[in-house]
């Protein structure tokens, strides 16, 4: 189908799509591989949201939301610049006692892959240069949505015009859309800060993530291409400002200080992120006219890499929902058909902020009683093969009630 244009100044689509992060970029391609008409609003150009001083981080793709990047079409060429995981070491503090992953405890291959933030967004929007039926408006901002009526009406700071009959947030964790929408959140921070950087070193890592909990919050450290790892830092954030601040030789003695020398001699490579570590969770996924995916809907603690996870299980599930819909000729914008969503996604996201959120209070203490009681239940799984398959599979997100993408299927 091509996009419905009455004047220059106004488009008309089934979709609006406010946010070109990672899963409005993937909700937008799993829509235009079904030839829904899709227009995405971005306030960034694309050379900016593809340059490594915007975002450097890098995400664990977990094997369910591989499945479903491969769906759309996407993981063929990601996955030349994706580290697998292949095993993935859990320690507390400098106990002896640890968790251990092994991929070959599962059918299902790599527990996940890394992937760079840039590499994600840049094989999205060379998927989407290839779908007619998704438009692309970088540079532009939402000013005002309205949603009486037939149509949800986003105004831009263009003069532009875009009606479509279901608009979807996916603006991120301070989404003016939903703040517009008056749809309320449960949220609360962290005494803490993320620093994120990227590091070179001596050995090879051999496919291994390692988690080590620490007082402060745990410390992660994930495989990259080339004798690369990624650092997941997590600090108290009254620490963390002084350490930001460090040179970088000092910086990089602090790091080695958690890292270890495992992998022999370190270099960092700059820039180093941070960024303030928090729980939000949408009062509702839907208004009329309107539905909240990924951080707009839900931000929680990157103890487990999940972040993006259940954004993508987000966009899946939307994706089907509204092409099952149109397919019937019912009307995707309507309360009866985003309440089916709400209703599939609330209760899986609200699990994963309860476990994300116990776990780092669990493990970020140095109280004598929990901490000898985290490290017997960690070696008690260690040693449970069926439940540490259990544990690994829903890590994995190939458990539950997952949409067709996420099962390796088209919709």
């Amino acid at each position: 189908m091509a996009l419905a244009s009455k004047n220059a100044d106004e488009t008309v689509a089934d979709v609006l799509i406010v946010g070109g992060g990672m899963a409005g970029l993937i909700l937008a391609t799993a829509l235009g591989n079904a030839g829904v008409d899709v227009v995405v609003v971005e306030p960034n150009l694309p050379k900016s949201l593809l340059d490594t001083d915007f975002d450097g981080r890098t995400t664990a793709i977990a094997a369910g939301s591989r499945l479903a990047l491969n769906s759309i079409g996407a993981w063929a060429e990601m996955q030349k610049d994706a580290q697998s995981i292949l095993d993935i070491r859990v320690t507390d503090g400098h106990s002896p006692l640890f968790l251990h992953y092994n991929h070959e405890d599962v059918a299902e291959g790599p527990l996940g892959h890394i992937v760079e933030n840039r590499v994600i967004r840049s094989v999205l929007l060379d998927c989407l240069g290839n779908l007619p039926s998704v438009a692309l408006l970088f540079g532009r901002r939402v000013k005002s949505l309205d949603r009486d009526g037939s149509f949800a009406e986003a105004h831009l700071d263009t003069g532009e015009t875009v009606k479509a009959r279901l608009a979807v947030a996916t603006d991120g964790r301070g989404s003016p859309t939903r703040q517009n929408a008056n749809i309320g959140v449960n949220q609360w921070r962290y005494p803490q800060t993320g620093i994120v950087c990227t590091v070179e070193h001596e050995f090879d890592h051999c496919g291994v993530a390692q988690e080590h909990f620490l007082p402060s919050g745990p410390f992660a450290i994930l495989p990259m291409t080339e004798r690369r790892s990624s650092i997941v830092w997590t600090e108290r954030e009254d620490l963390a400002p002084a350490i930001l601040n460090l040179p970088d030789k000092e910086f990089a003695e602090e790091l080695s200080l958690r890292f270890g020398d495992y992998l022999g001699e370190l270099e960092i490579i700059r820039p180093i992120f941070s960024y303030p570590l928090g729980l939000l969770h949408a009062d509702s996924y839907i208004a009329p006219r309107l539905a909240l995916a990924g951080d707009a809907a839900h931000a929680i603690h990157p103890i487990a890499g999940q972040g993006l996870n259940i954004g993508v299980r987000d966009a899946a599930a939307l994706a089907e929902i509204i092409v099952d819909a149109m397919r019937l000729g019912l009307d995707p914008g309507s309360v009866n058909i985003l309440e089916n969503y709400e209703r599939w996604r609330r209760f899986d996201n609200t699990m994963m902020i309860a476990a994300t959120d116990g776990l780092n209070r669990l493990f970020s203490n140095n109280v004598g009683p929990i901490k000898v009681a985290r490290d017997v239940g960690l070696a008690m799984v260690n040693r449970t093969p069926p439940l540490k398959r259990l544990f690994m599979r829903h890590a994995m997100g190939v458990l539950g009630d997952r949409p067709r993408l996420m099962r390796g299927e088209l919709i």
